[in-house]
C-alpha cells in the first residue's frame, strides 16, 4: 500500500523554524520525484519545493527562496522541508507529494500539483504569536 506520511507541524512563533518530514512506505522513495505543497484556508494548493529523484535538482516557489530547504535521505525513504525564519503568512496544511520519473527523463520536478499521483494527509503548520 503506498502511503505517505506527513509529521513535524505544529504552532511555532513568528521568526522560528521547523523542519517537515515525510515518510514513505509502500515503494521506493528514490524512483520518484517528490515535492512539498501547501494550502491555508481559502486558498489554493500551492507548491512550495520540489526535489528530483536523484536530489540534484531542486524548485522553489519565488517567494520562499532562502527560507526553505528541500532535502531527501533516499536510504531512510523520507523526504524534509527545513523551514526558517517562519511568518504568519506560512500558516497552512503541508502536503508532500510523488510522482514516478525516469532515468533519463527530461521532466526533474514541478510545483504544479497536477504532476504528482501520490498525496500525504496533510501536516498542520501555524505560525503565531
Amino acid at each position: 500500500q503506498v502511503q505517505l506520511v506527513e509529521s513535524g507541524g505544529g504552532l511555532v512563533h513568528p521568526g522560528g523554524s521547523l523542519r517537515l518530514s515525510c515518510a514513505a512506505s509502500g515503494f521506493t522513495l528514490d524512483d520518484y520525484a517528490v515535492a512539498w505543497f501547501r494550502q491555508a484556508p481559502g486558498k489554493e494548493r500551492e507548491g512550495v519545493s520540489c526535489i528530483s529523484r536523484s536530489g540534484r535538482s531542486t524548485e522553489s516557489k519565488d517567494s520562499l527562496k532562502g527560507r526553505v530547504t528541500i532535502s531527501r535521505d533516499n536510504a531512510k525513504n523520507t523526504l524534509y522541508l527545513q523551514m526558517n525564519s517562519l511568518k504568519p503568512e506560512d500558516t497552512a496544511v503541508y502536503y508532500c507529494a510523488a510522482v514516478r520519473t525516469y532515468r533519463g527523463s527530461v521532466y526533474m520536478c514541478g510545483l504544479n500539483s497536477y504532476d504528482y499521483n501520490y498525496w500525504g494527509q496533510g501536516t498542520q503548520v501555524t505560525v503565531s504569536s
